[in-house]
């Protein structure tokens, strides 16, 4: 193990006054055009989510997954992203993109590659995945294609469960245009007013706390299902008696829903994000989707109600807000899903015969290194928080919450660390986007039960993902902490691949002491030995280690640099590597999502190698792993490699010290990286290209598969020994 004494991570006084110098070499041989946008890398992102749905060897139910994880993502993005530039042409900040472009051609970029992508999206369902899961025994049917004893079932359904909550809003004179919810799925009806003549309009909103998928009754044993618009849309005579329907059309709406909140010190957080909440409702819209049946009549009095434009407009064949498919989670059919993974307890953690575990034991022997959802969070985490909360040694708990649930064991944990006397502090950040609401909710939960609840720093988001636990052990304060790379959500942990470092190594518990005083207090914190931590030092000191593998090439040296984060966006981390890969270093970079980085600049990119895997598990984790001459300084925590995360968020790294543990964590990249390994490979002009199979047609490695096999194989090893 590494003495983590001499494992200071952060920069001297002298270091930091020079620093500027070190790493300031002559950028004048990087060319124009390195960067690849930002959108469009989102985009493709998404393309490879995607093409999971379209590959026919995976589980159809999980390809039905992914056509809905598309779904929702693609709606983050609009209401984010695309709402973003929408906001700054408009306002007339429309200061260039990340390439120097104009937001108005990028806008123009996006529009009509998200066009391209819905329609290959929506093709997927009806061309590939509906008529898969219809050949297992799953089908979903049309109104036309059902006999009559289905469709007075259905009517009887309707009826009952259905026809109570309907709302339909008549356009006209004395009614206006309705207001229209951001991603709720409509129906545009045309009625004739069958005793004047005159053709009216009508809006019906598409109940969305009813499921998406009506099972029609079967008694043959397949599973038949029905849109809701589809029932609702057969039913309308109900809905309108006296008239006569002339036409039915869904369309659905996507509004800026991003949150802008001007914080001043003076004001009170939570009051002005509540009523910035309630603005979100009112968000202008940014997309239209309409079937492509829909009549020009119809579109244009959206179009004019709405006020949307022709490019934002998006006719689609089949059925709209697929993100319907994730309701199928409830069907019962093991067989058309991934075998199960089922996570194990790690090993440091894991009770001998007849005992109970004894997780502070566990961490004074030595730091615990935890990846999950191989290695139970339930098991580790959550068995920390709560032995914590009931000990009666343990004096404090300090904590942030990034996203978690209301329900979660964790935040019952630092309740009950809380009414039993203990010194508790949740750092909670209000912030989290589309969490907001939640957020607050449980924020006041705990401030009930007399945590001490704090919201972080003005003007900065808090991402980091600590836990300092202060026990009393033979009269001295000792300190017991976890740095993660994911959020405290035990739902979440189930889905998202991440790791967990557990210590009592006294420098971090120091660490963390000096930045959770920084966050709750007013202390200015700059020394940390064993974190790096954003804003102040962060890209810094990766910029620094990045250097330092350059010279140590040009100095003959062996070097090495493996990134592992969810986007790489940051310009000045970018050029470093593209700098160092100049110089001779091996540059390997697993991004899961967008990526600025080129791999296609002759002299400057030949060592660069970037790779994105995809899978049953949403990969989260970060690694920052630097060979440094023989003697690895490797990393793991929250921050991302965007502007964001380096400069407007607290962020927190820490360097990892065992040597088993850095051996676990380079083996894990070097699988990813492997060409065995199914994986994307970043190509030219910004291009992912998927490799999946062998050139003679054989499946290559499943880096989720093998990994959840290599740490049950370390588990039972060490149940044999």
């Amino acid at each position: 193990m590494i003495d983590p004494a001499l494992a200071d991570s952060g920069l001297d006084d002298a270091e930091d006054d020079d620093f500027d110098e070190l790493v300031a070499p002559d950028d004048s041989l990087l060319p124009e055009g390195r960067y690849l946008d930002r959108e469009l890398s989102w985009l493709a992102f998404n393309q490879r989510v995607l093409e999971l749905a379209e590959d026919e060897t995976l589980p159809v139910l999980e390809r039905a997954n992914f056509l809905a994880i598309f779904a929702s993502n693609l709606d983050e993005f609009f209401m984010v992203r695309v709402a973003g530039l929408k906001r700054r042409i408009v306002t007339g900040l429309a200061v260039p993109t990340n390439v120097g472009r104009a937001p108005a051609d990028v806008l123009a970029d996006i529009s009509a590659e998200a066009h391209k992508l819905q329609l290959r999206h929506a093709a997927a369902w009806t061309n590939l995945v509906r008529p898969a899961l219809g050949a297992e025994g799953i089908a979903f049917v049309d109104w036309d294609d059902l006999d009559g004893e289905a469709k007075a079932e259905l009517t009887d359904y309707f009826q009952t469960n259905v026809f109570p909550v309907l709302m339909p809003l008549a356009v006209d004179p004395a009614h206006p245009f309705p207001y229209i919810s951001g991603l709720s799925l409509n129906l545009a009806i045309r009625i004739r007013n069958a005793r004047t003549g005159r053709q009216e309009f009508a809006r019906l909103k598409v109940p969305p706390m009813l499921p998406r998928f009506v099972e029609v009754p079967s008694e043959d044993g397949e599973l038949r299902f029905i849109r809701l618009e589809e029932l609702i849309a057969n039913h309308l005579d109900d809905l309108f008696p006296g008239m006569e329907v002339l036409d039915h059309h869904a369309f659905r709406l996507t509004r800026n829903e991003d949150v802008e909140i001007e914080e001043d010190e003076s004001e009170n957080l939570i009051q002005a994000l509540e009523a910035e909440l309630l603005r979100r409702r009112f968000g202008p819209p940014i997309r239209l989707e309409i079937t492509d049946d829909m009549d020009d009549v119809t579109l244009d009095l959206l179009l004019s109600e709405l006020d949307i434009t022709d490019q934002e407009v998006y006719r689609l064949p089949g059925p709209l807000d697929l993100r319907g498919l994730f309701g199928l989670g409830r069907i019962d059919r093991p067989d058309l899903r991934y075998t199960p993974h089922v996570p194990t307890t790690a090993l440091a953690f894991k009770p001998g015969a007849n005992e109970r575990i004894d997780i502070f034991k566990a961490i004074r022997k030595a730091d615990v290194l935890v990846h999950h959802p191989y290695e139970s969070f339930t098991t580790s985490v959550v068995a920390f928080l709560e032995q914590a909360a009931r000990d009666p040694h343990v004096l404090a708990i300090k904590q942030t919450l990034y996203r978690t649930s209301g329900d979660s064991p964790i935040v019952q944990a630092l309740i009950d660390a809380a009414e039993s006397g203990k010194q508790v502090l949740a750092l909670v950040e209000v912030k989290a986007r589309f969490d907001e609401a939640n957020n607050i909710v449980w924020a006041r939960k705990l401030e009930k039960a007399g945590v001490h609840v704090v919201y972080g720093l003005v003007g900065l988001k808090t991402h980091c993902k600590l836990v300092n636990v202060i026990r009393e052990e033979d009269g001295v304060l000792r300190s017991y902490s976890h740095i993660g790379t994911g959020n405290y959500n035990p739902k979440t942990s189930r889905i998202y691949e991440d790791f967990g470092l557990f210590t009592a190594d006294p420098q971090v518990g120091k660490d963390l002491t000096r930045l959770f005083n920084e966050l709750s207090g007013y202390a200015i914190e700059k020394k940390f030995k064993r974190l790096l931590v954003a804003p102040l030092h962060l890209r810094k000191g990766l910029l620094r280690l990045i250097e330092k593998e350059r010279k140590n090439a040009l100095d003959g040296k062996p070097a090495h640099i493996r990134i592992k984060v969810n986007s790489m966006v940051d310009e000045q981390i970018i050029d470093a590597l593209y700098r160092a890969s100049a110089a001779g270093v091996p540059v390997d970079v697993w991004v899961r999502g967008i990526c600025s980085l080129r791999t296609d600049l002759p002299g400057i990119t030949d060592n660069i190698t970037v790779r994105s895997i995809l899978g049953r598990y949403l990969e989260h984790s970060r690694i920052f792993a630097f060979h440094n001459d023989g003697d690895p300084q490797v990393y793991i925590g929250s921050a991302d490699m965007m502007h964001r995360n380096l400069d407007r968020r607290v962020e927190a790294l820490v360097r990892v010290t065992d040597e088993a543990h850095i051996e676990e964590l380079l083996a894990f990249f070097d699988l990813a990286m492997s060409p065995e390994t199914s994986s994307w490979h970043l190509g030219p002009d910004g291009v992912w290209s998927r490799h999946a199979f062998s050139e003679v047609g054989a499946a290559l490695v499943d880096l989720q598969d093998r990994t959840m096999s290599q740490i049950q194989k370390r588990r039972r090893a060490r149940a044999v020994r």
